[in-house]
């Protein structure tokens, strides 16, 4: 497997993209994120109040915005300390994780420095508790089918915890029986529609696990000219008739990693997201009929921004 761990190197490559653009431009966005910073440290979703998944978001925002400033560093070290790591959901440890990382990076303390000495060892006992019999993981341990999404999300906390995922072969076959006659990918096995985002977890998965193929990838092509939409962005799947900013970011990274730089117009996707998805006082919203923007949204608008700033280059 890839040693980097693959948000890290998402990370790298999309704080690289954001270079192209002017600090004025990118400065409303940080305020946006900023402001949704609450007292106890952690950052809201639309419903108010800190949430480990936006805070995860806003994080990894201001990761490839430059970083977290001391005080941002500071609050947010209060806020991840209130979490028992052994209580959290797949998702919310993921966001942890993560936070923790960007709080060492950005030269905050290890958040790991007190735990067990076999804190790993205990996360991956965890984990293999959602392991299904179709070779995926659950959502939960009540789960019997495997998720798409949710095995790139345990695949990608193994790579931050430092330990291989277990029997590699058996998540391999999973995704591939995920796969559909449209060329991408499902999220449980009986959907029978492929979607841009399971698609692209899905991709990812594979080549984390050094599993992709030029067939493989030909599928992938195909299914991408499906669910490009006339407006510039990725549709979610080829029945929802407009695109959004997290499709959009998916589908845009999954045909960069798969190298279809051609698959789409660039200039017409900077216009979808700049004229449609942007607020010009900061941050994105989901989709064009959306009335509000969110942290979860805007790092998937920075993300469109850095990957369209690195196609530049």
């Amino acid at each position: 497997m890839n040693q980097q761990p693959y948000l890290v190197h998402l990370a790298l490559r999309l704080a690289a993209g954001l270079e192209q653009y002017s600090a004025s431009d990118l400065k409303k966005h940080r305020s946006f994120i900023c402001s949704q910073q609450q007292p106890d440290g952690g950052f809201s979703g639309r419903e108010g109040g800190s949430d480990l998944y936006y805070t995860g978001f806003a994080v990894r925002s201001l990761g490839i915005l430059g970083g977290l400033e001391p005080a941002e560093t500071e609050s947010l070290c209060g806020y991840l300390k209130s979490f028992s790591l052994e209580t959290l959901t797949t998702i919310d440890l993921l966001s942890w994780l993560y936070c923790a990382l960007i709080v060492q990076a950005s030269g905050g303390p290890d958040l790991l420095a007190e735990v067990p000495e076999n804190w790993n060892t205990r996360i991956a006992e965890r984990l293999e508790t959602l392991r299904t019999e179709d070779g995926g993981y659950a959502k939960s341990d009540q789960g019997a089918l495997g998720s798409t999404y949710h095995s790139f999300l345990i695949v990608l906390i193994y790579q931050l915890i430092g330990v291989d995922v277990p029997s590699p072969n058996r998540l391999i076959q999973f995704l591939f029986d995920m796969q559909r006659d449209d060329g991408g990918f499902v999220e449980i096995a009986p959907m029978k529609r492929s979607g841009t985002n399971p698609t692209a977890a899905a991709v990812a998965t594979l080549i984390i696990l050094e599993a992709m193929d030029d067939e493989l990838k030909a599928d992938v092509r195909d299914f991408l000219n499906q669910v490009k939409s006339s407006e510039g962005g990725f549709q979610a799947n080829t029945r929802i008739p407009f695109a959004d900013g997290l499709s959009t970011f998916t589908g845009l990274l999954t045909a960069q990693d798969l190298g279809f730089n051609e698959i789409m117009d660039l200039e017409q996707v900077r216009k979808f997201m700049q004229e449609w998805l942007e607020f010009p006082t900061g941050g994105f919203r989901g989709a064009s009929w959306d009335e509000q923007a969110d942290v979860e949204y805007t790092f998937y608008g920075l993300g469109v921004l850095a990957l369209l700033g690195q196609a530049a280059q």
